[in-house]
């Protein structure tokens, strides 16, 4: 699909949340590509009821988009986002997609995909929670294993104990 026909598809707005500027497409594997602001690609932060869009976004015809709110839902830990993700009506295709073994795909801040066994830097101090010590920006995380159906976390050893990272806040080494 060219970009021509991914701006034509979605109205010249964001596939999300309905934004005009910045707008490029991002790659949903094995669906293609899905036309998204800064804001929805995670280049900008934005207040947690930003994401309220993809409950309207979830009722799409377009398989793609469908798949992307379905993986974005995913990594939402709001109770709205569970609910939003399970009440969705998923196309037979997307659904395949949605089920397959490796779907959910783990990214970090900058975009790049994780896998099981990779090494990641953290990019900011973290308070690990119940352990009383804080993982420090620029400490190398060996070794990460992905949560499987959560997108949005990874698990990892820092300083002796194994925790839960939010790959928004690691980069790829």
């Amino acid at each position: 699909m060219t970009d021509q026909d991914l701006v034509a598809r979605a109205g010249g707005v964001c596939e999300f949340c309905g934004a005009a500027e910045g707008l490029e497409g991002v790659e949903f594997a094995p669906a293609g590509p899905v036309l998204l602001c800064p804001a929805c690609r995670g280049e900008v932060e934005v207040p947690e009821d930003h994401w309220r869009c993809l409950e309207g976004a979830a009722w799409t015809a377009v398989p793609e988009v469908q798949l992307a709110v379905w993986r974005k839902l995913g990594g939402i830990e709001a109770p709205w986002a569970g609910e939003a993700r399970a009440a969705m009506e998923l196309l037979p295709e997307v659904e395949g997609w949605a089920q397959a073994p490796g779907a959910v795909e783990h990214r970090d801040s900058n975009g790049a995909i994780l896998a099981n066994g990779d090494t990641v830097t953290l990019i900011k101090d973290l308070p690990v929670k119940g352990a009383g010590f804080t993982a420090k920006r620029g400490t190398a995380v060996r070794g990460i294993s992905l949560v499987p159906n959560n997108a949005g976390q990874i698990e990892g050893r820092v300083e002796g104990q194994r925790i839960v990272i939010l790959t928004e806040f690691v980069r790829k080494r």
